[in-house]
């Protein structure tokens, strides 16, 4: 009916993408030229009006206060938002990626030189692996430059990893234990081979022509992973699917917490079918912790009116009620 796509619009002001399409043209409703977002945010008494426009074969228009960003890097950050959706699901099933990109994602969002540090580590990545698919023969000088700058770059993004998992896991368990009423032990664990006693330069070196076989880099920060346990054992093995979603929702809910107190500003928080594969108990855990005062504004969409009134309306908080049909969005209360 379009709820989702309501969400990802309000995603879309605070990371200048989808977080539904990578390409933003397939964002743009078949049969149009164009689309464009516009959002007014309140902070303080301080009103910023953010706006996006994408159409076809043009440059994409991004602006705050009407002023268009040099570059949309410099607004990641501004207005921190956190998504819990149902393709949070990739986190436990899919590869490394998925878990590299929760990290990329929180940490951009409160240090700039990271997000620099990381497009400049995904360039070189690149031209690394160009240079590994040529055929004819390449003077290993070229290989020793880009690893030189691949390790200036991969030090910093693996630092500020670290830090981030350090701060993030107790408060992360700390919240799965309120929503699981304290049934479960979980845990999360950074690897990378930046924590082998060998260091980098000298993995790249070693591993030069093993890469030229499979034309690609075996070794580096975009080879870093989470560890995800329930019980002491493999997530992806044992977690059911409650359990599942317990854990992705209080991950999510400690990016919240995490940027809120580094940042200074209060996430927006976006609960897309929150409902989905959670039985009432975990549900009422999670709508109690998201009414209290550390949580601003927030979207939570349901195909199950009824239900999410009432849960919402036995929480205290003050709400709104919306529905959605066929891409209208019609005020309810």
């Amino acid at each position: 009916m379009g709820k989702t796509n309501l969400l990802d619009a309000v995603y879309y002001l605070s990371f200048c993408k989808s977080h539904l399409n990578n390409i933003d043209n397939q964002s743009i409703k078949h049969d149009s030229d164009f689309f464009m977002i516009q959002g007014e945010y309140l902070f303080g008494e301080q009103i910023e009006h953010i706006s996006c426009a994408v159409k076809h074969r043009r440059k994409k228009q991004f602006l705050r206060n009407k002023k268009e960003y040099d570059k949309l890097a410099e607004h990641i950050g501004f207005v921190p938002l956190v998504l819990v959706s149902p393709s949070d699901s990739s986190l436990i099933a899919e590869g490394s990626d998925e878990r590299r990109r929760f990290m990329d994602i929180v940490i951009s969002q409160y240090d700039r030189q990271y997000l620099d540090n990381l497009m400049i580590y995904n360039h070189l990545l690149q031209n690394r692996n160009a240079l590994l698919k040529k055929d004819e023969r390449i003077d290993n000088t070229f290989f020793e430059i880009l690893e030189e700058k691949l390790c200036a770059s991969a030090e910093p993004i693996f630092a500020g990893r670290t830090q981030f998992i350090e701060k993030f896991i107790p408060v992360f368990k700390d919240f799965y234990q309120k929503i699981s009423n304290e049934k479960e032990i979980v845990d999360l664990t950074y690897t990378s081979n930046l924590q082998q006693d060998t260091s980098l330069k000298e993995q790249f070196l070693q591993t030069r022509e093993r890469d030229k076989i499979l034309g690609y880099t075996t070794h580096g920060i975009h080879k870093d992973d989470l560890k995800m346990t329930l019980q002491n054992f493999s997530l992806k093995n044992t977690g059911s699917q409650g359990q599942n979603k317990s854990y992705l929702v209080a991950m999510k809910l400690a990016q919240f917490s995490f940027l809120k107190n580094i940042s200074g500003k209060t996430p927006v928080l976006l609960l897309d079918d929150l409902f989905d594969k959670l039985d009432s108990e975990r549900v009422a855990k999670i709508v109690d912790l998201i009414s209290q005062d550390d949580f601003g504004q927030i979207f939570i969409t349901d195909t199950n009116r009824e239900h999410l009134n009432e849960m919402i309306k036995e929480s205290g908080s003050g709400f709104r009620l919306f529905e959605v049909e066929n891409g209208n969005v019609i005020s309810l209360i």
